[in-house]
């Protein structure tokens, strides 16, 4: 058993599978071995900003400590899917890790607080999306569109 202090999670979206390793550091984010402030296209980058914007300015009512962001660094693989729904698939498992981070080595009165910051905020932060895409049929082009029907 390591000495580290880490947190496994991950985060899904469609095919797009994201994986964080949140372990004790001084607040590294990278994904992919690139930093966060790098990875993917800037119009889409706020969206992965997102639950770090959250959690920067919150402080637990229990306890004294800053940010938990700032007590731990993250790392995170992604694969599958496409642009967007890694963004999603990251954004759900950076949020994962620092709640179950904060209720694994704090305390859980902090990680419910932090679920309730998240979940007000955007609900797909912490529960994954379960819509997939439909198979297509025979008799169409698609899952439901038909071919035209002609009677003459």
């Amino acid at each position: 058993m390591s000495s580290a202090q880490s947190v496994q999670t991950f985060g899904k979206k469609k095919t797009a599978t994201a994986v964080a390793l949140a372990r004790e550091g001084k607040g590294l984010i990278k994904v992919n071995g690139v930093p966060l402030s790098l990875y993917g296209s800037p119009i889409l980058r706020p969206k992965l900003y997102e639950p770090l914007l959250l959690l920067t300015s919150f402080t637990s009512s229990t306890t004294a400590l800053p940010s938990p962001l700032s007590r731990m660094d993250i790392r995170l693989r992604v694969s599958g899917g496409g642009h967007t729904s890694q963004i999603y698939a990251l954004r759900q498992a950076i949020a994962k890790a620092v709640v179950a981070y904060v209720g694994k080595y704090e305390d859980a009165a902090s990680a419910i607080e932090v679920k309730k910051v998240l979940v007000a905020y955007d609900r797909s932060l912490l529960v994954a999306d379960p819509r997939r895409c439909e198979p297509k049929k025979f008799g169409g082009n698609g899952a439901r569109a038909r071919f035209q029907k002609s009677y003459r």
